[in-house]
């Protein structure tokens, strides 16, 4: 695979008419299946760490005698974490190696996830949730070297993969860290996890080829031209202002799910909590029924699908109080797979639209899109989490189907259509 390159005045490499976005030494034009698979489990596991905490609350707090509202902060940092690393680092991509900035990553979230295992207070324990958010943005390397190595003509397939890799890391994360947490304890799944990260790090160093950047923009202008690309395309802010609003209501959702389930009338375990990442993980994959309908029908129907779809999901759980425990919960379950399902689907049409506006900045576009995106997942916790202990689980519930709806209307707003 060859690249026809020229620098411009500023610093940005220009590329020549179908020419690749970068050059990946020793790049074949069919990616094997392995390396593929390679991308989706590091993706995968990186993004998981990020949830690992959500089911563990309920045990966590008591264990170490903290408040269920200084406990909502340990996702609420996480998330904001994960923000500032795709914000401040995310950007290197365009600019360095994607291989080496995969891996230093890769050795920073080992370590932040031992800080955590061991930690001894609420204090610390945050402190490693926040280096832990930064640390997993290695999985926004990740996609973006995926779509990088891709031959064209598979480049949707193979970021469609490596994108399901990210959604059940989402999703199965809550699953494994419920029930380890529950039969071995919280901190033996911190531990667990750091040497998932160290497995998937030796791998990587093995089998990923090296990048060669697509700028030459020096640091402070690369975090510099995040505001040029906001501020050039529409569609970019559309997509990351109706990303962000849908991510609210996940966040307050899966953070507070621990903490609701653990008090009456359930009282359940973090197990049980974490057995509804399985819910979700059904609706996940049928995403890439979704990128079908995107590339058939075009990337708009489907947000406009999937944000609807969320917010009903979130409205139908308003009928919970005329219910009782049992039916209560298959009621989560339904509304579980369904949000799930709207709120990935939506998320790769996102990806799908902002891809096509500048080959040369996907790293950069993909952060600003995903800067949205847990800036809305750190305010949803926030707010679920005070929601919750103020006025109760159907506070939440009203939280998230607001912040979807708004989404939707995002999407729907009148005369955006031709900007995506």
């Amino acid at each position: 695979m060859t690249s026809i390159q020229n620098t411009n005045a500023s610093g940005e490499i220009a590329l020549a008419p179908h020419s690749s976005v970068a050059i990946v030494n020793n790049a074949s034009t069919n990616l094997p299946a392995l390396l593929v698979l390679l991308l989706a489990t590091g993706a995968g596991l990186a993004v998981a760490s990020l949830y690992y905490s959500q089911p563990m609350l309920g045990v966590l707090g008591a264990s170490i005698g903290a408040s269920d509202r200084a406990v909502g902060l340990v996702p609420t940092l996480t998330q904001l974490g994960y923000a500032l690393g795709i914000l401040l680092l995310a950007p290197l991509g365009d600019r360095y190696d994607r291989r080496r900035i995969i891996l230093v990553k890769g050795a920073a979230l080992i370590a932040a996830l031992l800080l955590a295992a061991s930690a001894p207070s609420i204090g610390s324990l945050l402190v490693a949730s926040l280096a832990i958010g930064l640390a997993a943005t290695m999985a926004q390397d990740i996609v973006p070297a995926a779509a990088t190595l891709a031959p064209e003509s598979h480049r949707g397939k193979v970021v469609g993969t490596v994108m399901t890799g990210v959604l059940l890391g989402i999703l199965l994360s809550r699953v494994i860290s419920g029930f380890v947490a529950d039969h071995f304890g919280w901190r033996v799944m911190f531990v667990g996890a750091a040497a998932s990260i160290a497995l998937i790090w030796v791998a990587i160093w093995r089998g990923l080829p090296k990048f060669k950047p697509t700028t030459q923009l020096a640091y402070t202008a690369l975090l510099g031209s995040l505001g040029q690309l906001w501020q050039r395309h529409g569609a970019l802010r559309r997509a990351a202002l109706a990303q962000g609003l849908i991510s609210v209501g996940f966040s307050a959702f899966w953070s507070t799910l621990a903490v609701m389930l653990h008090g009456a009338p359930f009282h359940l375990g973090s197990a049980a909590a974490g057995a509804f990442g399985l819910a979700g993980a059904a609706g996940a994959l049928a995403a890439p029924i979704a990128g079908r309908i995107a590339d058939r029908r075009g990337p708009e129907l489907v947000t406009r699908l999937g944000s609807g779809l969320t917010a009903l999901s979130f409205a139908a759980m308003a009928l919970s109080p005329l219910m009782g425990a049992h039916a209560q919960l298959w009621l989560l379950v339904a509304s579980a797979i369904g949000f799930d399902l709207g709120v990935q689907a939506t998320l790769i049409a996102h990806q799908t639209i902002i891809y096509s506006i500048e080959p040369a900045a996907r790293s950069r576009l993909n952060a600003v899109l995903f800067v949205g995106m847990f800036i809305g997942m750190a305010i949803g916790a926030a707010l679920g989490s005070l929601l919750l202990a103020q006025w109760g689980w159907m506070a939440v519930t009203i939280l998230a189907t607001t912040s979807t709806l708004s989404a939707l209307a995002v999407r729907l707003w009148p005369g955006m259509t031709r900007a995506n």
